[in-house]
């Protein structure tokens, strides 16, 4: 059986043999209990993950390769997440010796077990786009101040800020 975490209002939900299961638990330490699939979702869950191992789901591929079917991403950044899923055993580098060196990934059987949960996503992502899109527009209707921070990451200007608490 799989451990799943804790849920705000002490309900979450359990993978095991029979199937997903919801339990009643008790909401203390939410964020204690989750940390293992926190950890987890956050190597495999960013963008640039995600886009490797779509791209790896193909068979290996050498850096240069990888980095020509990524739009927008770095050589710092693709360096970065191909150690990361390398050190989560997700992928697999195997250097052959020649003049260059050949450097080549491909994802390790752990990696094939996240193709099917990847494509779920994203066939979630293209059924419901239209939805998200539509709930983003109605969002920055309503609050236009906010629209351009949310979107772009930023902290909200100090005139919507919450007042800093005085000890």
């Amino acid at each position: 059986m799989v451990q799943a975490c804790k849920a705000q209002g002490g309900t979450f939900m359990a993978v095991g043999d029979m199937g997903v299961t919801g339990l009643n638990e008790d909401k203390d330490n939410l964020t204690e209990s989750c940390r293992p699939v926190t950890e987890i979702l956050s190597r495999i869950g960013d963008k640039w993950s995600i886009l490797i191992v779509m791209a790896l789901s193909q068979g290996p591929l050498r850096f240069s390769e990888i980095k020509r079917r990524i739009d927008g991403i770095s050589q710092r950044m693709l360096t970065l997440t191909l150690r990361g899923l390398e050190r989560d055993g997700l992928i697999s580098r195997s250097v052959t010796p020649s003049i260059p060196p050949r450097v080549d990934y491909e994802l390790t059987q752990l990696g094939h077990s996240l193709r099917m949960p990847v494509n779920a996503l994203g066939q979630w992502a293209f059924a419901n786009r239209a939805a998200i899109l539509e709930a983003r527009a109605m969002f920055d209707q309503a609050c236009p101040v906010q629209r351009a921070t949310i979107r772009d990451g930023q902290r909200p200007p100090a005139a919507i800020r919450p007042a800093p608490r005085r000890a």
